[in-house]
């Protein structure tokens, strides 16, 4: 049951950090990001809370392009589906409010666009990021 809003960096940290050890433990989306990230979690984590304070909070803490790590992931349509409703199911189950559904919204369409991407790279292997 959503208990608050989304409007601190303690807020951020709290879906961020639930919503990855979701991700480390499921069968599918875990062997991917774990191998990928390997020891660094803290560096990613510390760099998704900047990214969702930047996209959330609107405090501009993130510096980067979001999509070139993911650019070559061995990922397909049933990864990003069940990365969205990890994703979802987190911010329901954590808060309520506009912010909440703000994230839910930027995590589809974040998704949505890295997929297409991901996608066309595929089909087009000569093209760089």
């Amino acid at each position: 049951m959503s208990q608050t809003q989304i409007l601190t960096l303690d807020d951020i940290k709290l879906l961020v950090d639930t919503f990855y050890q979701r991700i480390q433990s499921d069968e599918l989306l875990g062997p991917i990001f774990n191998e990928r990230i390997q020891d660094k979690w803290p560096i990613h984590l510390e760099k998704m809370y900047r990214f969702w304070q930047t996209v959330l909070l609107e405090e501009y803490t993130y510096n980067g392009r979001p999509f070139p790590p993911h650019a070559q992931l061995p990922v397909g349509p049933e990864h990003f589906a069940l990365w969205l409703a990890l994703f979802t199911q987190t911010v329901d189950e954590l808060f309520t409010g506009g912010k909440a559904t703000e994230a839910k919204w930027r995590a589809a369409k974040m998704a949505e666009m890295f997929q297409h991407k991901i996608a066309y790279l595929k089909n087009n292997p000569l093209n760089i990021v």
